[in-house]
């Protein structure tokens, strides 16, 4: 037999009667068995408060050893806590049935290992005796002065709290959210394994699980969204790890286990499983690299954030892989085998493996060897695609590439087309797999893995810019600013301990740039404006994180402080915020937090020249080696024509084809908006905030998605693209009250050099303003001066960009009545500068002069943004619905006239800008939740919330 004696010190040692010598330095003892008598052992140990109490909320380092060490256990005893973990008995190195006796101060409630506590006072002192019928490998005991004891039930299991005076008003909470949770698992895995469950608070900042109870800290306990993450990844471990325990020498499985039963389940149900899985395989490639990478049979226990991206992220996605290769039902079953088999031992990896091997019939073995056994991710990449259309079908085929030594994967496939999908699952086991997939129709887009579902490394379009590729970096460095440094001296000392290197903003190179990722202090650095332009500040303490323009598999962070106190109550926090792009705090509370959008999948968007009909196609294609010359390319649109658009976006491809550098013009943006247009072509920000801060949606009226492919092919291939238009109302001020209403501040924003001498331009307009409703309530003249502000705007914007970049040219994307006849923008801007320029026109009456081409394309159909179905109020009004169309979604649903929208997928909607902004975010066929004011008794309005079907 050995017993561990840790830090205690044996005083006697007696077997059956007779003691036995104790050696000093010895530790473990051991001690040969004697079939008749008790072994008796006395001892004594100190149990010290720290000097300064472990805190989770320390930057992580950026490598650790191979294999780390279990955490370190805390333990004390003072007159009014008590928390003995580990080694504060002498431990026996096998299992035993326990039957602890505790006596305290009276005063004291006392916790342990126990399906029945029964308490009595002696001598005035309160004597606690706990009872367990289960062998345990080690036992524990939590005490204190400070507990008031909360009660419930559920079922056959008592729910206890034991929460220190000041808490105790969270105990309902905590009993009612450890009843849904019982029930849920109870559905799931089985009965509760044991009589009693209680939530224990104690002043480490713990989250620990033992058989019938779990050791939280205070600190812990506080936090809002426990009760609904935390609490029932405890829960799980009462069966997992408690009822079945670990066999550290053979890998920690329970904890990878636990995040997939409960962190991983609750954003299932919650509709956002494949955001949580991007998130975990994020967490996992933002600490875990070539370098301090080990296999997750060697993870022991969580002690940084790279032993979680194994243990926890990692291991939940070889769980969730399981259940998609065997199906709810079998996965499910599987488990409850292991809990009945594996009862009260203590197993590895090999044991799970069993269990589903009996459930699927099938050997697992090749399946836990590459994911248990071996370390790392597949690498995968989408090559050479082809399309070809086969009579009315379309094919594709492509290969799936995997970088390295092959996995054996089975991986989902899905194909676009307008108006249509189709998901495919491929098996692959070689290092290149030929994949052939067909569509009904022109395709889109051909996606590899969208939704997460296989554990693989993240291609570089996928991989967010967040704050723990900052955490986990392996070479960082501390950027000093010149001036205000002061302020940050804790965050740059904190980077400076954990390996970051600091630098002075003034000696940074380039070479500092490309090759390491950076903390930038301050956001007034020469280095961030060349970089970035001017930042926007938050108030308080903030940290937000981009690419690295110089290398994308590198991230720039910059902190920004008003304060050295808003420094001091914040820094240490954003380690618990490593999954988002930005966040903010005022006074140490969070006030803001993004994550950058990124595309989901390793996809390849199609050319969408399918959409256009041949003798079209066949015409673009002609008209290049007459117009590609020319310094400026006019193609004018009617705005709501798709195939006007697919139009312009072939001539933009053209161009690049043909290796010219091409800058694109348009219309449908304000000069107020080319900031905006720039950090989303850069990449810089996603395309929720580029259409939120460019203003789309209140300053265009026509759908997003008619444009998006020609800005998703400039984002793609780095092309610059020019906010051309006026801002909208100096335009309508205009076109109300004249030039002369305009005050001194907005006539500086105007052009200097406006030409009303166009007498058929401005005959035109007439023409088209007597044919406005509109017309009645402002004068003509007012019109044309308005309209004339806006080609001037854009033909000076054209031509300040050529002025600025000379080697471009440019190709403007306007409305035909701007190009046509050259007298909108074509000819102010020649006025300017005397390039040559080209117009081409689609689907206009052919007139002299009218254009250079004059296209016809058969209409193209797309994919529109969906949409509500309810007609709102007019600002500035709440959004209330006035009215439904036939076969509306939203009435259907339950709406109401009168019902006032508020919330959309739980967004805040203040205006039809901020609705149309999120629905463009969306496409038809999904789900979403739409919240609603409704008017009650007496006025009264309460909030409802519907479920709909764009």
């Amino acid at each position: 037999m050995t017993v561990q004696r840790g830090a205690l010190r044996f005083t006697d040692i007696q077997l059956g009667g007779r003691s036995l010598p104790i050696e000093s330095q010895r530790d473990p003892i051991r001690i040969l068995p004697s079939r008749d008598g008790t072994l008796e052992i006395g001892f004594e140990g100190v149990f010290k408060p720290p000097s300064r109490s472990r805190s989770e909320e320390q930057l992580p380092r950026p490598s650790v050893p191979a294999v780390p060490a279990v955490p370190a256990i805390p333990a004390i005893i003072d007159d009014r806590n008590i928390v003995l973990l580990g080694t504060w008995y002498p431990r026996i190195d096998q299992p035993c049935q326990y039957q602890l006796m505790v006596v305290l101060p009276d005063g004291f409630e006392a916790v342990s290992e126990a399906e029945r506590i029964d308490k009595k006072v002696i001598e005035g002192n309160a004597a606690f005796t706990f009872h367990f019928p289960y062998p345990l490998r080690e036992i524990s005991l939590v005490a204190s002065k400070r507990y008031k004891v909360s009660r419930g039930r559920a079922g056959s299991v008592d729910i206890l709290t034991y929460f220190f005076a000041e808490d105790e008003q969270l105990a309902s909470n905590y009993i009612e959210q450890t009843k849904k949770y019982l029930k849920l698992y109870e559905g799931l895995i089985g009965p509760f394994p044991y009589k009693r469950f209680s939530i224990v608070e104690n002043p480490f900042p713990t989250g620990y699980s033992m058989p019938t109870f779990t050791l939280l800290g205070q600190n812990v306990v506080r936090l809002p969204f426990i009760t609904e993450t935390s609490l029932g990844h405890e829960i799980v471990h009462q069966w997992f790890g408690g009822v079945v325990e670990v066999d550290p020498e053979r890998g920690n499985w329970a904890e990878g286990l636990a995040t997939y039963l409960a962190d991983y389940l609750y954003q299932e149900e919650k509709g956002a499983g494949a955001t949580y899985r991007k998130a975990l395989l994020t967490e996992y490639q933002s600490y875990v690299n070539k370098e301090n990478e080990y296999p997750l049979s060697h993870f022991r226990g969580r002690t940084d954030s790279l032993s979680k991206a194994i243990g926890y992220d990692k291991g939940a996605m070889v769980f969730h892989m399981l259940r998609k290769s065997m199906g709810d039902e079998s996965f499910y079953r599987a488990l409850r085998y292991f809990l009945t088999s594996e009862r009260h031992k203590m197993v590895g990896w090999q044991e799970i493996r069993k269990a589903f091997e009996k459930e699927s019939g099938k050997s697992l073995t090749s399946y836990f060897t590459q994911w248990v056994r071996e370390k790392g991710l597949p690498e995968i990449s989408l090559e050479d695609v082809d399309v070809r259309q086969r009579e009315n079908k379309w094919e594709v085929q492509c290969a799936i590439v995997q970088k390295g030594k092959p996995y054996i994967l089975d991986v989902p496939v899905t194909l676009y087309w307008k108006g249509g999908r189709t998901t495919s699952w491929f098996h692959l086991d070689e290092e290149r797999e030929k994949v052939t997939m067909r569509a009904e129709g022109p395709p889109d887009r051909i996606s590899v893995d969208e939704e997460y579902n296989v554990a693989r490394k993240l291609s570089r379009e996928e991989f967010a810019p967040v704050i723990s590729r900052v955490l986990g970096s392996d070479k960082l460095l501390i950027v000093i600013p010149a001036q205000g440094a002061g302020i940050y001296k804790e965050v740059a000392d904190a980077f400076n301990q954990k390996g970051a290197r600091r630098i002075e903003a003034d000696a940074l190179t380039d070479a500092d740039l490309r090759e390491n990722s950076l903390v930038m202090l301050g956001t007034e650095s020469a280095v961030v404006t060349r970089l970035y332009g001017k930042l926007k500040d938050d108030a308080g303490f903030s940290i937000t994180v981009k690419e690295n323009p110089r290398n994308p598999a590198r991230v720039i962070a910059i902190v920004q402080a008003d304060s050295q106190e808003e420094v001091d109550k914040a820094h240490r926090r954003i380690i618990h915020y490593g999954r988002y792009s930005h966040v903010a705090f005022r006074q140490g509370k969070n006030t803001a937090r993004r994550l950058d959008e990124t595309r989901n999948g390793i996809s390849k968007e199609f050319s969408v020249q399918q959409g256009l009909d041949q003798a079209t196609l066949k015409t673009v294609n002609g008209l290049f080696d007459t117009v590609a010359g020319k310094k400026i390319i006019y193609v004018g649109e009617v705005h709501d024509r798709f195939s006007h658009h697919l139009v312009q976006l072939e001539i933009i491809k053209g161009l690049v084809r043909r290796g010219r550098r091409v800058a694109i013009g348009m219309e449908m943006f304000q000069r107020s908006a080319q900031r905006a247009v720039d950090d989303y072509m850069a990449g810089r920000i996603s395309e929720r905030q580029f259409l939120k801060e460019s203003q789309y949606f209140k300053r265009w009226g026509f759908d997003y998605n008619l444009y998006r492919p020609i800005l998703d092919f400039a984002r793609t291939e780095k092309i610059p693209v020019l906010a051309l238009n006026l801002q909208q109302e100096i335009v309508s001020k205009v076109s109300q009250g004249g030039l002369e209403s305009l005050s001194a501040d907005e006539k500086k924003m105007i052009p200097s050099q406006l030409d009303f001498s166009d007498p058929a331009y401005k005959e035109r307009l007439r023409k088209i303003y007597r044919e406005h409703e509109a017309s009645k309530d402002r004068p003509f003249e007012f019109f044309f001066q308005a309209q004339i502000l806006w080609d001037e705007t854009m033909a000076e914007s054209v031509d300040m960009f050529l002025k600025r970049n000379p080697e471009y040219q440019v190709v403007v994307l306007a409305g035909n009545g701007h190009v046509s006849y050259g007298s909108g923008i074509p000819t102010r801007a020649a006025r300017r500068n005397g390039y040559d320029y080209v117009i081409i026109l689609n689907e206009s009456e052919i007139e002299k002069g009218i254009a250079d081409y004059v296209l016809s394309p058969q209409p193209a159909s797309y994919q529109a943004m969906p949409r509500l179905m309810v007609t709102l109020a007019p600002p500035p009004e709440r959004l209330s619905i006035q009215h439904f169309p036939e076969e509306s979604i939203s009435q259907k649903a339950g709406m109401k006239v009168g019902d006032v929208l508020t919330a959309l997928n739980d967004t805040p909607i203040s205006s039809i800008e901020d609705l149309r902004l999120e629905l463009s975010m969306h496409k038809k066929g999904e789900k979403v939740r739409v919240k609603v004011l409704r008017k009650q008794f007496l006025g009264r309005e309460r909030e409802i919330e519907f479920e709909l079907i764009l």
